[in-house]
């Protein structure tokens, strides 16, 4: 046993990811030692470095990149900055990575990196030497054929754009396949900003007509966080009809039973860099927001906000998740005995690695799509997963997180035993 994955507390993020795919596996048939191999990360990279800040000073930062797994094809997974990044989460993140893409059938594994740093705390050429250094100390493990970065919670497609032009320069020649979620302008791809909270919509959309919900403007949703997934999730909702009654961000929530002005609410966002002080609204906290009558609610910020402490207030009849591991296994237990179907993580928020994927395939082939094409492809692979995983709960009797932990579990564990251990 390796010492430094040892669960020390019930409810982190790792011990969760663990906790699931323990319960999933115990409705597989797969050989024990496979079972105990995807319990471990292939790889943990750790590194220390130094930033020269605006001052003069140097002040050293720790960043971590994990690589869950492989077998099915390069890892795949975001880069967050983030004063709460552990190596714990880093790991929770990275195997939930490999069962997201395994599920929607893309030829990756999973990975995930983070930067232990506060952005706000830095300037914008801070932030760039920061990541420019990070880069460079990841170069021994990443390639656009062995691990593909991404922007995640605090970063973005200018992050990208510094990650792509420190690998090109250090290889010599540009690679624009080396990362996702870069500027179109320099190879990424169209839709790709909007794609994670695009396709919480869709799988949302699908548990709704499942559950006999056939009017949008009477459906009622109510998302926490307003950052890229749940602000192109609320835009795209509010598109479509959908009757949006409270958002959040880091700072608190609003909430109006009569719906909310969503171009309204964008329009305040980025004027004042939060929803404080927003209009036609009541204000509450983020806990309060989360038991707030409601439809429809997509917890779209940060992994474990739905608890025992709170599970047993929600008053939404559906969950679309659209952060990763925003329900710790309690909740889960108390939700289910509610009745509360909750569309999980690993499929709901599989939009933004899907298109990805895309990008990717684009880079490759130096051959670009047009937006109609991505959406469209994008919704035929959700459809595809979210049908998938509802026959797999119907055949094992279990949960839609159970079902889609099993139908990824099963297409990686068969992928392990097709190659074999080597050596």
């Amino acid at each position: 046993m390796v010492v430094a994955l040892k669960i020390e507390h019930e409810e982190s993020a790792y011990s969760t990811a663990i906790a699931q795919y323990n319960r999933a596996t115990q409705h597989l048939t797969i050989d024990e030692n496979i079972i105990e191999y995807l319990r471990y990360p292939r790889r943990e990279f750790t590194v220390n470095f130094p930033v020269r800040r605006d001052d003069g000073k140097i002040e050293m930062f720790t960043g971590y990149r994990v690589h869950h797994n492989t077998v099915l094809g390069p890892s795949k997974g975001g880069i967050r900055y983030s004063a709460n990044v552990t190596l714990d989460e880093v790991r929770a993140l990275a195997m939930w990575m490999t069962w997201k893409c395994a599920l929607v059938n893309l030829p990756y594994g999973g990975a995930k990196g983070g930067v232990v740093v506060e952005p706000k705390d830095l300037s914008l050429r801070e932030i760039e030497q920061l990541t420019r250094r990070y880069a460079s100390e990841l170069i021994p493990v990443i390639s656009p054929h062995m691990d593909i970065p991404a922007p995640d919670m605090g970063t973005n497609a200018q992050t990208m754009a510094w990650f792509m032009d420190t690998y090109s320069m250090t290889v010599g020649y540009s690679v624009p396949a080396i990362v996702t979620g870069k500027p179109i302008n320099i190879g990424g791809s169209k839709g790709r900003t909007e794609a994670t909270g695009r396709g919480v919509i869709i799988c949302m959309e699908e548990a709704l007509r499942a559950h006999g919900y056939n009017d949008a403007s009477k459906t009622s949703l109510i998302i926490q966080g307003f950052g890229n997934v749940g602000s192109h999730a609320a835009a795209y909702a509010d598109e479509l009809g959908f009757k949006i009654v409270g958002v959040s961000d880091i700072y608190g929530g609003i909430y109006n039973e009569k719906g909310l002005d969503i171009d309204s609410v964008r329009a305040h966002m980025a004027e004042t860099g939060s929803l404080e002080g927003y209009k036609d609204a009541v204000h509450l906290t983020n806990d309060e927001l989360l038991i707030m009558p409601c439809d429809v609610l997509i917890p779209a910020a940060m992994e474990g906000q739905l608890t025992k402490h709170n599970a047993p207030d929600i008053k939404a009849r559906i969950i679309v998740e659209g952060a990763n591991g925003p329900t710790t296994t309690e909740a889960d237990d108390i939700l289910e005995d509610r009745g509360i179907f909750v569309v999980p993580d690993i499929l709901a928020n599989a939009g933004g690695v899907i298109v990805s994927y895309f990008e990717w395939v684009q880079d490759l082939q130096a051959f670009f799509w047009d937006e109609d094409e991505i959406f469209h492809q994008l919704r035929r692979i959700l459809i595809r997963s979210y049908d998938a995983t509802l026959r797999a709960a119907e055949d094992h009797d279990v949960n839609m997180r159970m079902a889609a932990q099993i139908v990824a579990i099963q297409r990686v564990a068969e992928a392990v035993q097709t190659r074999g251990f080597y050596p």
